[in-house]
């Protein structure tokens, strides 16, 4: 299955594409218009050169129409005077419009006026000389040499006009040349980019179809492995089928079985009180009227089996309270746990008599469990905090909340008991201190464990030996 990255990176290399080859086009595309625009302003300045020649040439035609007029009196020769005439002022505006965006040429532009208008105007006055004066006056004014200054002078005005276009045409032809280079450069690496680009998508894409077919194969390879699972899964909806009669026939026994120790149980612990009673009321009546009987060690031994009989009997209360236990239905109620803990300390404070015990309850603790078997639980754990705190001056039991353990806690700084043994903390008849330092019958944290399990949690310890024990537990 494709990573949440892979899904994503044909959508960002088709988006990588698009913006290095929308880049590429627009720098190749800059690049040339550079170029262009460069190679138009060359142009136009080529074009400026030619329209200065054209005036010089136009100025010339009229000198020379001139000449010929005033030497030979042939009207004729005033034909390159009169185009002169009607051509200077169109390519005098000419040369304006073409060299708007620069003053200095346009400072050029008005003294080349200024000369060929006062100059067309002395070729005008020659011209009318010619016409009604003598052709020796005439040869006087040609040879007198104001011609040629003044050509002399436009013609200084138009090397001035040329040279700054010179000037102009070779820094245009240097970023002519400059962004030529620029535009093969910037196309080179353009198409470069373009390749790696075309080369990196050809990668991924045969990648991507080697994962297909490799994809393909592997779902041949499944569809096979599906056909043969759905075969071993009739077979073991099959066996499923008569596993389930085998367990709940299986179920069935066992609950009945359940059912014969749990009565087993009750009824060897009830039958058995009888007994004991008869032992315990003659073993009393012989104390009491055969006494003197008797010397101290046989009194000492009927004293032993009276004490054997009443913990039989304390035994055989604790498994039956453990049956009922085992059998009673759950009724879940809310419960104030800290009114039911503190109704069981009052009545562990009136059994202690004088004992003086500091008993912490925190307060507003709620539950929802069943009040009888909670009270039960409350019973043998604060009885036994009570218990192996007896040899403590100060004995200090605790009954809250545990928030980082989420759970109901009982506290005490008593004798404690050695971890090591924790596994056989919860088992009936399993006890970690002797019956002569701390009475006991083994069965009260076995019917906590039990009150626990039927409520569905789970209650567990942590000790160190004459440090006290805390007992944690949850109810599900």
């Amino acid at each position: 299955m494709k990573t949440p990255v892979n899904r994503l990176l044909v959508p960002i290399l088709l988006a990588v594409a698009i913006v290095v080859v929308t880049a590429n086009a627009w720098f190749a595309f800059r690049s040339i218009h550079v170029l262009l625009d460069n190679e138009q302003w060359v142009q136009h300045t080529w074009q400026v050169i030619y329209q200065v020649e054209r005036i010089m040439g136009s100025a010339k035609d009229a000198e020379t129409g001139n000449r010929g007029f005033l030497i030979t009196g042939d009207e004729t020769y005033l034909e390159p005077y009169s185009l002169a005439l009607t051509e200077l002022p169109r390519e005098l505006d000419q040369f304006g419009t073409l060299t708007a965006d620069n003053p200095a040429q346009g400072e050029h532009l008005a003294e080349m006026r200024a000369v060929l208008t006062q100059r067309l105007g002395l070729l005008y006055e020659g011209i009318e000389q010619r016409r009604t004066r003598s052709a020796d006056t005439v040869r006087i004014m040609t040879i007198s040499g104001t011609g040629k200054t003044e050509m002399d002078h436009l013609r200084q005005i138009a090397d001035a006009g040329e040279a700054e276009e010179r000037r102009l045409l070779a820094l245009r032809t240097a970023e002519t040349a400059s962004a030529s280079r620029r535009a093969y450069l910037s196309v080179g690496i353009a198409s470069l980019l373009d390749l790696l680009l075309i080369l990196a998508m050809f990668r991924y894409f045969t990648r991507e179809r080697s994962l297909r077919l490799a994809t393909e194969r592997a779902a041949e390879s499944l569809a096979g492995a599906h056909a043969e699972t759905e075969a071993k899964a009739a077979e073991v909806s099959l066996l499923n089928e008569t596993l389930e009669l085998r367990v709940q026939s299986r179920t069935a026994e066992l609950e009945t079985t359940n059912r014969e120790l749990e009565a087993f149980s009750y009824s060897v612990s009830h039958d058995l009180r009888s007994p004991l009673r008869t032992i315990d009321g003659f073993s009393q009546a012989l104390e009491e009227d055969y006494a003197g009987s008797f010397d101290a060690t046989g009194l000492d031994y009927l004293r032993r089996v009276r004490t054997g009989v009443q913990r039989m009997g304390e035994l055989i209360d604790a498994l039956l309270q453990l049956s009922r236990i085992t059998r009673a239905e759950i009724t879940r109620e809310e419960i104030n746990m800290s009114a039911l803990a503190q109704t069981v300390i009052d009545d562990l404070k009136t059994a202690a008599g004088n004992r003086l015990i500091q008993f912490l309850v925190e307060p507003n603790l709620h539950a929802v469990a069943d009040r009888k078997l909670i009270q039960v639980a409350l019973e043998n754990l604060l009885g036994n905090a009570v218990k192996f705190s007896g040899k403590v001056q100060e004995p200090v039991v605790e009954f809250g909340l545990d928030k980082a353990q989420d759970a109901f806690f009982i506290r005490d700084n008593g004798a404690g008991f050695d971890m090591y043994y924790a596994d056989k903390l919860f088992n009936a008849f399993h006890r970690l201190h002797g019956d002569k330092d701390f009475k006991g019958s083994g069965i009260g944290l076995a019917t906590v464990a039990r009150v626990i399990r039927r409520h569905h949690g789970r209650i567990w310890a942590d000790s160190t030996v004459e440090h006290g024990a805390t007992f944690w537990f949850t109810l599900g």
